[in-house]
């Protein structure tokens, strides 16, 4: 019998609990799922970074931390941690950030604010191109990135991605390098931040890379909030550079009351909900994870601490 020890917000505990003791007995394991047990029983621990759980140090026979978001900068310089740590990938995740970017660029691809946010009485007849007209960049072509470049491919788009190392992606046109980076951004009419947050990733959004960015871009942003440099995308939306910005990440959240972003006419604001970890999907890769932990077999999504994700 095995013990997993939940450390995420306590108003999510019995769907965790009830969908991970459900998913470990469909592969024959016996668990204990619990909130509370003498630190040398736990095995596993599935955690949020904002949990109660900080000091791993005190877990002498954990296994492994198994992560319920898929960033993993709020835990990944934890020395206490030296079991390995893997990161949230899930069904969930994945269709909660493809629904999201997907809804997001159909608004900018459409012109779809006219028609909502102009009702005047005056007939415009503003036809958009086709989405086979429409390139849309994707920065961070992982797991997520991955699944909503192929979602905008189904769509019609023309779709690029760029990432730290080449990839082959079928119907995604892949970059990676700083030409790359400068290419892409070239030929971005709509641009997705779906990198991860590292000391390289910083503020990769900045005055030199907007300016880079075809006149009239959009930006979307449901990665992480030091991607962009918000000064310089402010500075960007004025100027006209930037024709308007959904932002569903910030440096600090949940986002202080008196940001400008809250104000300004040309940025949508959403409360990081592109994409939630659900305990219906997320339990079926916890299950998974702890399997392979039990057989020998090697973790999904374990976290390179040296790359940071």
């Amino acid at each position: 019998m095995i013990t997993v020890l939940y450390s995420g917000l306590a108003a999510d505990w019995k769907d965790y609990q009830n969908y991970i003791s459900k998913a470990l007995v469909n592969k024959g394991i016996k668990a204990n799922i619990v909130q509370k047990c003498p630190p040398d029983q736990v095995d596993y621990i599935v955690f949020n970074p904002n949990g109660p759980v900080q000091d791993f140090s005190v877990f002498p026979n954990l296994k492994a931390a198994l992560g319920l978001w898929a960033g993993v900068e709020k835990i990944v310089d934890n020395t206490s941690l030296t079991a390995p740590l893997c990161r949230m990938v899930d069904a969930g995740l994945r269709e909660g950030m493809r629904e999201w970017v997907a809804g997001h660029s159909l608004r900018y691809h459409l012109g779809m604010d006219q028609q909502i946010l102009h009702q005047d009485g005056v007939w415009r007849k503003n036809v958009p191109p086709l989405a086979r007209q429409r390139c849309i960049g994707i920065l961070g072509v992982g797991e997520l990135g991955r699944a909503c470049g192929q979602t905008l491919v189904r769509l019609g788009f023309n779709v690029a991605g760029w990432s730290k190392s080449q990839k082959q992606i079928e119907g995604i046109s892949c970059y990676s390098g700083n030409d790359g980076l400068d290419k892409i951004l070239s030929i971005s009419e709509i641009l997705v931040l779906l990198l991860p947050q590292t000391d390289e990733t910083h503020h990769i959004i900045n005055a030199k890379t907007l300016a880079k960015l075809p006149r009239g871009a959009f930006i979307l942003n449901p990665g992480r909030g030091p991607l962009i440099d918000d000064d310089a995308l402010l500075d960007a939306l004025d100027s006209g550079q930037i024709s308007h910005a959904t932002l569903d990440v910030f440096d600090v959240e949940p986002l202080p009351a008196n940001h400008p972003f809250w104000a300004h006419p040309k940025v949508t604001v959403t409360p990081h909900i592109a994409s939630e970890t659900r305990a219906i999907t997320a339990a079926d890769v916890i299950a998974d994870n702890i399997e392979r932990g039990e057989t020998g077999q090697p973790f999904l999504f374990q976290v390179d601490r040296a790359a940071r994700y």
